[in-house]
């Protein structure tokens, strides 16, 4: 089946107001520029954004989140976006605050079809308030739901036309676990490449999971202000 989509415009033309996205990336690393500059350009609002982190200034999520399209923010780490912590203060977007770990998990185990799992992580915190608890071998876990997208927009080096993906070291991060863990999966890749161009043994995401693939353009991949201010490379 070929997958491939001419360009980013077209394709997020199908996301609805209000639907929930992955975004993949950590960082200013692996993350899906095109299809993020598409969805701005169109202008589709009160999302919910799951991402590792909401971006930098003027890139990434963080330019979603400026051009006030996001409702919501499921993240992670949100401390070096200085326009979502106006945005969080004033109570103009919410926010949903999670251990990495569990993130991961919560979207592995939605692509395992698995609906919940129980996590020591965060027990005895404001993360379990409300939560389901139980203990196993004497330690006390949290009962935490599985999350799962109506969207995923994830970024990978080389692709096929059959969906099948390679990401490029560290730029895998969270890209790779939401792939499964959406309902349509849209991929840009820097390479597009015909079929038997990529060896099946390397492989990270199969062509099942990705809906629509796309050939990416002008990636910045800028440096992320690293403590101090200073830049740290993507």
């Amino acid at each position: 089946m070929d997958k491939r989509v001419a360009n980013a415009e077209g394709v997020v033309s199908r996301i609805q107001e209000g639907a929930t996205i992955l975004v993949g990336g950590f960082g200013c690393c692996g993350v899906p520029e095109n299809l993020i500059g598409a969805l701005i350009r169109r202008g589709t609002k009160n999302l919910t954004i799951v991402s590792n982190n909401p971006g930098i200034s003027g890139f990434g999520v963080g330019a979603l989140i400026e051009n006030r399209q996001v409702r919501r923010m499921v993240a992670s780490y949100v401390g070096g976006n200085k326009v979502f912590e106006q945005l969080a203060l004033a109570g103009e977007i919410e926010m949903e605050l999670n251990p990495q770990g569990t993130l991961a998990e919560r979207m592995r185990a939605a692509g395992a079809g698995v609906p919940a799992f129980f996590t020591p992580t965060g027990y005895g915190t404001m993360a379990a308030e409300g939560k389901e608890t139980r203990e196993f071998n004497g330690r006390p876990h949290v009962l935490v739901p599985a999350l799962r997208g109506d969207f995923a927009f994830v970024k990978a080096w080389k692709g096929d036309r059959w969906g099948n993906l390679i990401y490029r070291k560290t730029a895998r991060n969270f890209n790779a676990v939401m792939a499964t863990a959406a309902d349509y999966v849209i991929a840009e890749v820097e390479e597009l490449v015909d079929l038997g161009g990529i060896d099946p043994d390397s492989v990270h995401t199969p062509g099942i999971f990705v809906d629509a693939i796309f050939h990416g353009a002008r990636y910045l991949k800028p440096m992320e202000p690293g403590p101090k201010g200073k830049r740290q490379e993507a």
